[in-house]
């Protein structure tokens, strides 16, 4: 298929989908996928959960309405989605890493980041790498349209990625696949060019859950309220990320040590055992994340939260959050103590923190005292 450019040169389609594939591999992503700009077939579905409130705080997803699911709305001109992805497992991940993680959970005086936030900030790197490949298609096509998306945006990225090849939405809304699990990073190229497409349209992602359950039930606030259906407003992740405000009460004593995210629909799916690690330095653990203890975390100034948090996803929460969440699971621990001299030095750093500046802090930090407020 010849396909003239904006500056009327002639190319290959098939030729350039091959290399396009050949410099992303370069670039450290795992696969890549093209779809067309369809997905009239999933409006009903965001309808829906936006009607539900599933959404939560983040009035951004209902603010574009249905151009979440209009790739040639949301960015005028598109043609064809060019959908990436990024393993993100630093090299070094052991062998039975998910079972290390879940024992992380078992010692309630440790705070624990999701492992995906551990290393450079995911944006910043696929932001880059995508760029870079947009650029390297414009040195062999010529100028042409396009736009960048890295969880930056309002577009449905596991939709996109499952109709463009790339897997099957598992239980737990995440994408799947056969050979990679869920452990991986998304992010696109919206193009106003044709390209081959991955999948013929319409053709049905086959789902490879079967009659497994293991996401739901591990789900520590039942957020997975049936399968493919999430409820962000119970969901630790958009809890202790996306949600500016209090914690709901009734889901603090259910969120542990999880200080910034939550991994256990990840770690308990079968799927995670064929996760790939990652080749990319970027996304190896940072020294001070893993491992440190909540009281030595609730005694960062903002000037160390800032200095830790450098380059890192965790920054965007800000200080005030931070200290939020992990004035929560201090709580936590304090009451999983097993005798008073267990949890002074914790009731110590929250009472150093009674009387922060922020009413949001102060809230959780009573919260955590058990003093009535």
């Amino acid at each position: 298929m010849q396909i003239p450019t904006r500056n009327s040169i002639q190319f290959n389609s098939s030729q350039l989908a091959s290399q396009i594939q050949g410099w992303a591999q370069e670039l450290g992503f795992s696969q890549i996928g093209v779809m067309g700009v369809d997905l009239s077939s999933a409006e009903a579905g965001l309808l829906q959960w936006l009607a539900d409130g599933f959404h939560g705080d983040m009035a951004y997803m209902a603010a574009h309405g249905l151009r979440r699911a209009r790739p040639a709305e949301l960015v005028p001109g598109t043609v064809s989605v060019i959908t990436a992805r990024m393993d993100y497992l630093p090299e070094d991940t052991p062998e039975g890493w998910q079972a290390i993680e879940f024992a992380r959970l078992d010692q309630p005086t440790e705070g624990i980041v999701s492992v995906y936030a551990r290393g450079r900030d995911y944006h910043k790197v696929l932001r880059q790498r995508l760029q870079k490949l947009s650029e390297l298609i414009a040195a062999q096509i010529g100028p042409f349209g396009h736009r960048v998306f890295t969880d930056s945006a309002p577009v449905l990225e596991v939709e996109l990625a499952v109709r463009s090849g790339q897997g099957w939405r598992g239980k737990h809304t995440l994408l799947l696949n056969r050979e990679a699990g869920s452990m991986f990073f998304l992010g696109e190229i919206y193009v106003d060019i044709e390209l081959p497409l991955s999948r013929p349209p319409g053709d049905p992602a086959m789902d490879h859950c079967g009659s497994c359950s293991a996401c739901i039930d591990v789900c520590p606030t039942q957020a997975i309220i049936a399968p493919y259906r999430l409820d962000a407003r119970r969901c630790i992740s958009y809890l202790t990320i996306e949600h500016a405000g209090p914690i709901p009460l009734e889901l603090r004593p259910l969120i542990g040590n999880r200080i910034y995210g939550c991994d256990d629909c990840q770690l308990i799916c079968p799927w995670n055992k064929f996760a790939r690690r990652s080749a990319l330095p970027d996304f190896d653990e940072r020294a001070g994340l893993t491992g440190q203890q909540l009281v030595t975390l609730f005694g960062w100034s903002e000037e160390d939260f800032l200095r830790h948090t450098e380059g890192s996803p965790i920054r965007r929460i800000g200080h005030e959050r931070w200290l939020r969440n992990v004035a929560v699971a201090l709580g936590n621990a304090v009451r999983s103590a097993q005798c008073p001299a267990d949890d002074a030095p914790m009731r110590h750093a929250l009472a150093q923190r009674a009387e922060h500046p922020s009413a949001l802090v102060r809230e959780h930090v009573v919260w955590a005292l058990g003093i009535a407020s």
